[in-house]
């Protein structure tokens, strides 16, 4: 159980990055990006070819994320300049990247089991918590760049534009612009998280970024539910903290004896559902119990000038 539960916190910051990608585009651009499941394998893909290629599995990881950031400016630019649909360009860049995944892999699933990957060269380290450690540093690291970033003029003109786009361009600012370039960003976090569970699986799979997008909103959702999103800053952290609590949960519920790997999906839908409905009851009932109290104090007031 606790190797498990290891397995799943290692995994578990790997994909937090993949759901600040998602939180930049879902929450501060206000953008429903499918364009996620397709540049995630696009991630896996050019790293995984990359590594059996000869490169450097960092060089390699850096390629990934640039492939991502390609992947989502183009989505950026369907919406901005061909005046697409937010959701239908991203399922059109899906839908496209499936193809150019297909293509850059050259078969359906590519193995890394016999190369030199990051996660290879970290498990020759001594210590067991050599990958963790890292990730840890990794993830702090792209937390740390987003909170900055978003608080710089650049940043602050992003977040404007996912809050009230007529206003931000009444204001002379280039929102076209911005909406490439926040796309660009967020898949290139996912990308390069694809990247990073290729080298992690040892595998890159042309059907492994399939509802992808889901489990980055469900580590959104969880991580705002139980964390807050008072500041930027507390908010990238419960993003990170959902993604991690997420793996965690589904991991422990396939050692549930009734459930299988394939109901991971159905798990995934219940947590999402579970953390939507979950805070919106408990504030209905605090609501409740307020008014019963004030009204409660009201009566004894009423009664006490009688």
């Amino acid at each position: 159980m606790l190797i498990s539960l290891f397995g799943a916190f290692e995994s578990g910051i790997i994909y937090a990055i993949m759901a600040l990608g998602v939180y930049l585009s879902f929450r501060i651009l206000d953008f429903p990006d499918l364009t996620v499941d397709g540049s995630f394998v696009t991630g896996a893909a050019v790293g995984a070819i990359a590594i059996i290629n000869g490169v450097p599995p960092i060089i390699a990881s850096i390629m990934a994320g640039a492939a991502g950031f390609i992947a989502g400016c183009l989505t950026g630019f369907l919406h901005t300049k061909g005046k697409i649909n937010a959701l239908l360009a991203g399922i059109i860049m899906m839908t496209a990247l499936y193809s150019i995944n297909l293509r850059i892999l050259g078969q359906p699933t590519a193995s890394m089991l016999n190369e030199s990957t990051l996660f290879t060269q970290l498990k020759s380290l001594p210590s067991t918590w050599a990958i963790v450690l890292v990730m840890i540093l990794v993830i702090l690291f792209i937390k740390f760049l987003i909170d900055y970033y978003l608080k710089t003029e650049v940043g602050l003109a992003l977040r404007a534009t996912g809050n009230n786009k007529i206003m931000i361009r009444s204001l002379s600012a280039n929102t076209d612009f911005l909406i490439i370039t926040g796309m660009g960003v967020s898949n290139a976090l996912v990308a390069f998280s694809g990247g990073l569970i290729a080298q992690y699986g040892g595998f890159a799979d042309v059907n492994m970024g399939i509802g992808m997008i889901i489990i980055g909103l469900a580590s959104v959702i969880i991580g705002e539910s139980l964390f807050g999103t008072k500041t930027i800053v507390r908010a990238t952290f419960a993003v990170i903290g959902g993604a991690i609590i997420y793996r965690i949960f589904v991991t422990m519920a396939l050692r549930v004896d009734f459930l299988d790997t394939g109901d991971m999906k159905l798990i995934t839908a219940i947590l999402v559902i579970t953390a939507l409905v979950a805070p919106r009851m408990i504030n209905a009932r605090k609501e409740k119990k307020r008014k019963i109290r004030k009204r409660s104090e009201l009566m004894q007031r009423k009664a006490g000038e009688a």
